[in-house]
């Protein structure tokens, strides 16, 4: 990926017509807000010395230690709006010191001790593309900060079809990893959006949910077993057996702990043949409510399918789900709400899967739009991210956010976040277009994800600030999760006292303290509170 950008320069999307007019019109967005050339940024700084260099070097190789900023600016910033935002505004960006690649697992090992002994903050780095400030490189109170890349950590290492486990390197990207196991007639089928570009440890440390969850389910139900290296020594969680009684579930201590209490180098996940037939039908149900009551119904009786997504009215309106046709009208035009849904394995099962989760659709109220839809979004749907970098370009505000709560409880949690954010940014002097659909369901509930799109205004750091804070204040109060699949990263550390309670953070730093004594392991993250931070946390939990 681009250090300021979600994809490639040739993936770049120039905005079409109709979102123009769409942007104009209906949103008032008539700035521009460029990028900057490389040449143009700076970056902090490098704080590394010769002797912190050379005892790296002695560990890694003196090729796998870099301090140029050629290395450091992609691993300075995830993806998220106000990441990108830096690369344009701020007049130095701050950056890691050094990008160091480790190879095995004993190099890590060795580096983590290293850094224990000499007041070296460690964060490690797969893929790039957090949203939630998740790799930024928070130094705190470390005299030195370096990005543990895990790239080299690259390999399908074992595979056992009989069982249907599979172990794969942290650096994997989702694409090599399904290239690899195709060889062997696998797939993993993790499909999030940040899939041509996410890595299976980041996948594992993030509970990463990809959009086949309805079949397969989130990344972290995937994981069997993983191996983790901490300063004090390597762990492998959850390698015994595929169910046990003893003790605590290990793992899922690392699942969702972005680097905090270790680093993940290697996955040990469940694997499936891949799927003989294919199934597709899109429906269009008359109102959100109709469209999710139906989707609950599907998920409790285990119809099955693959995917099932559902967009509310306006995202339907404008056709969010086509990437190559936003804002128009074509063959799938209707009123109401879209609900794609694709059905996988094999021509029986796929096609008795599709037949009852078809009849529980359409007894709701759905109504038939045919395959064409469903395959349309299949086709594009990993396109979508990048145009929000054309949209900043013209000057608009886009951003997504996601929560999860009940189903009884669904309504009520839309409504309040829709309001949330439309009162924070109509206030600011400017409508706003606040989309939502469900993409992961559960028998007791489902995901809502936000996309939002307005004007920049003069300061649009703040501007986004106040609204997703406003947007999740209103999930707090409305017994909802601040973060389904996106992590917690930096953004969301204010909510995680509501969300695990503070007794629930003290065991979590004790685990800490015993697995990384110096505090080194991605500091400011998830639930590594600072002062400032815990005193806010601990007032929105009263």
């Amino acid at each position: 990926m681009e250090f300021n950008l979600w994809g490639t320069r040739d993936e770049a999307k120039p905005l079409s017509e109709s979102i123009r007019k769409m942007l104009g019109k209906l949103l008032g967005v008539n700035g521009t807000l460029p990028q900057r050339p490389a040449a143009d940024i700076r970056l902090s700084p490098s704080q590394l010395t010769s002797q912190d260099e050379a005892a790296l070097a002695n560990i890694v190789g003196s090729q796998h230690v870099s301090v140029d900023d050629v290395h450091r600016m992609p691993r300075s910033r995830g993806k998220s709006y106000l990441d990108l935002l830096d690369w344009r505004l701020d007049e130095e960006v701050s950056a890691p010191d050094a990008v160091v690649t480790p190879g095995t697992e004993e190099e890590v090992l060795e580096i983590l001790q290293y850094c224990t002994e000499n007041n070296v903050a460690v964060v490690p780095f797969g893929g790039g593309t957090s949203v939630v400030g998740g790799l930024n490189p928070v130094r705190g109170e470390h005299r030195v900060v370096i990005s543990l890349d895990l790239a080299r950590f690259n390999q399908l290492e074992d595979v056992d079809p009989v069982s249907g486990l599979a172990t794969l390197g942290a650096g994997l990207s989702g694409p090599h990893a399904e290239m690899l196991l195709g060889e062997h007639g696998l797939q993993l089928g993790h499909f999030p959006q940040s899939f041509p570009y996410a890595t299976i440890g980041g996948f594992a440390a993030t509970r990463s949910s990809g959009q086949n969850s309805a079949g397969y389910g989130r990344f972290d139900e995937m994981v069997r077993s993983m191996t983790v290296v901490t300063p004090k020594g390597i762990l492998y969680p959850g390698q015994a057996s595929p169910a046990t009684a003893a003790g605590p579930a290990l793992k899922q201590l690392f699942l969702g702990s972005e680097g905090t209490l270790g680093i993940i180098t290697r996955v040990r996940v469940r694997v499936h043949p891949i799927p003989d037939t294919k199934l597709y039908e899109a429906f269009s149900f008359p109102t959100f409510v109709d469209g999710v009551n139906a989707l609950r119904e599907v998920e409790q009786t285990g119809a099955g399918p693959t995917v099932l997504r559902l967009s509310d009215e306006i995202e339907s309106s404008v056709n969010l789900t086509s990437t190559d046709n936003i804002g128009e009208q074509d063959e799938s035009a209707h009123t109401g709400c879209l609900a794609l849904s694709v059905y996988e394995g094999t021509t029986q099962h796929a096609q008795s899967r599709h037949a009852e989760t078809r009849a529980i659709l359409l007894a709701h109220g759905g109504e038939s739009l045919g395959e064409g839809p469903a395959r349309k979004w299949e086709q594009g749907r990993f396109g979508a991210p990048v145009l929000r970098d054309s949209l900043i370009d013209a000057g608009a505000l886009c951003e997504t956010l996601e929560t999860a709560t009940d189903w009884s409880n669904v309504p009520r949690l839309k409504k309040a976040v829709s309001s949330a954010l439309s009162k924070s940014l109509v206030a600011d002097g400017s409508p706003a277009l606040i989309m939502c659909h469900v993409s992961h369901v559960y028998a007791e509930g489902c995901s809502l994800y936000f996309t939002v799109i307005a004007d920049a205004g003069e300061d649009p750091e703040a501007r986004w600030r106040k609204a997703k804070t406003a947007a999740s204040e209103a999930m707090a109060t409305h017994n909802a999760t601040v973060t389904h699949h996106h992590a917690v990263g930096t953004d969301h550390l204010p909510w995680m006292g509501l969300e695990v309670g503070e007794l629930g953070i003290a065991a979590l730093q004790a685990v800490k303290r015993e697995l990384d004594p110096a505090g080194i392991l991605n500091p400011g993250k998830t639930f590594a509170l600072s002062a400032e931070q815990a005193a806010l946390s601990a007032k929105r939990s009263l």
